[in-house]
C-alpha cells in the first residue's frame, strides 16, 4: 500500500507482501551450480576396469571441467578481454541467504552445504540492539514492536485520515494486527519499530532489506540494500522538520550497524511531496520514479559513499 500521510514530514509504506518471493535473478547461480556438479560427477569412473578407460574417463572429466569453468563467475586464467566482461557482472552476485530462501521456496536441494539457519541477525543485524542516538530534537531509538504492548497505539495513528489516506489500514486493531503479523512471525527481512524520542512512543517504522523484498523487482539491487518505511504519528510532531531529523538520524544508524548496507533505500508516494522533501532534506537523493503494485513511487537513496560529503556540509 503506498505512502502516508502528505501532511507529514517523511512516510513511506510497504508495497507489497513482505513474504512475496524475491526477484527471480538467481537462475543463473543455479544454472552455474548445475555446470559444476556435472564437472565434479565427471571426474567419478564407474568402472575399476584398465587403465586405459579410466584415463580416458579422467580426460573427459577434464575437458567438462574446463568447459563448466567458462561459466562460472571466476575469471582466473581468462584472456583480458573475458575479464573484461566479468566486471561488468561481478556486483551481480545474490547473497547466500536469498539463495537458500529461494532454494527452499522451491522444495530444491543444493549440492553444496547449506548455509545456517536465516535468522533476524543475519538479515538485518539485530535492530533492536543498535541502541539510542542523540539528535537536535532529542534523544532517539528504536524499539522493536510488541503486539501486546503496542498495537493500540499503532492502530490509533493508522486511523488518523491523513496516515490513512497512504497506509490504507484504517479500521479495527485486527487490520493492525494483520499488517504486522507476517512481519513479526516472519524470518526477520522486515523489522516493525516504535520510534521513542525523550521516552515517548511518536512513530512508527519499517526497517527491511530491500534486496530481499519484492520492491527489488523494480530497481536495480544490490546485495544488503536496507529499506525504511515511516510515519509521525501525532499530528503536533508533523510539519516541522522533525521527520527530516528522524530520517538522517534512522539512515544513519542502519549505516552504523550494517557495515555490508552501501545504500539505504525509501520509495514514497510520488505524490507525498512532504515526504520527498523530508528525504531529500536528510540526504537521500532522487533515483528514479517506478510503478509498483499500489502506487507510482519515487526512489530515494542515501549512499553510504556520500556519507562524509553530507556529514561535511551539515557541520558548516
Amino acid at each position: 500500500m503506498p505512502p502516508t500521510d502528505a501532511s507529514t514530514d517523511a512516510d513511506t509504506t510497504p508495497t507489497t507482501d513482505r513474504h512475496a518471493p524475491a526477484p527471480p535473478a538467481a537462475n543463473a547461480n543455479a544454472d552455474d551450480a548445475s555446470h559444476v556438479d556435472n564437472a565434479d560427477n565427471a571426474g567419478h569412473v564407474d568402472s575399476a576396469g584398465d587403465a586405459d578407460n579410466a584415463a580416458d574417463a579422467a580426460n573427459a572429466a577434464g575437458a567438462q571441467g574446463a568447459r563448466s569453468a567458462e561459466h562460472t563467475w571466476s575469471a582466473d586464467g581468462a584472456d583480458g578481454a573475458d575479464c573484461a566482461d566479468f566486471q561488468d557482472t561481478l556486483d551481480l552476485r545474490l547473497p547466500d541467504e536469498l539463495l537458500a530462501l529461494l532454494a527452499e521456496q522451491a522444495g530444491g536441494r543444493r549440492d553444496t552445504p547449506e548455509p545456517t539457519a536465516v535468522t533476524e541477525h543475519d538479515l538485518l543485524d539485530d535492530v533492536g540492539e543498535w541502541g539510542p542516538v542523540t539528535t537536535p530534537s532529542g534523544v532517539f531509538q528504536l524499539v522493536p514492536v510488541r503486539v501486546e504492548r503496542d498495537l493500540a497505539v499503532i492502530s490509533r495513528w493508522m486511523n488518523d485520515p491523513a496516515v490513512a489516506a497512504f497506509w490504507e489500514l484504517a479500521g479495527p486493531a485486527t487490520v493492525t494486527a494483520e499488517h504486522l503479523a507476517p512481519q513479526l512471525d516472519g524470518d526477520g527481512r522486515s523489522v516493525p519499530c516504535l520510534g521513542v524520542l525523550d521516552g515517548v512512543p511518536m512513530s512508527y517504522w519499517e526497517i527491511y532489506r530491500a534486496d530481499l523484498d519484492p520492491l527489488a523487482r523494480h530497481y536495480p539491487a544490490r546485495p544488503h540494500d536496507t529499506g525504511i518505511h515511516l510515519l509521525i504519528g501525532g499530528v503536533a510532531d508533523r510539519g516541522r522538520g522533525l521527520g527530516t531529523t528522524l530520517l538522517k538520524a534512522v539512515a544513519d544508524l542502519v549505516l552504523d550497524h550494517r557495515p555490508r548496507c552501501a545504500r539505504v533505500i525509501a520509495e514514497p508516494d510520488l505524490r507525498n511531496t512532504p515526504s520527498i522533501s523530508a528525504f531529500l532534506g536528510a540526504g537521500f537523493r532522487f533515483f528514479a520514479e517506478v510503478d509498483l503494485p499500489d502506487k507510482r513511487a519515487a526512489l530515494m537513496v542515501r549512499d553510504r559513499a556520500l556519507r562524509n560529503v553530507l556529514q561535511a556540509s551539515h557541520s558548516q
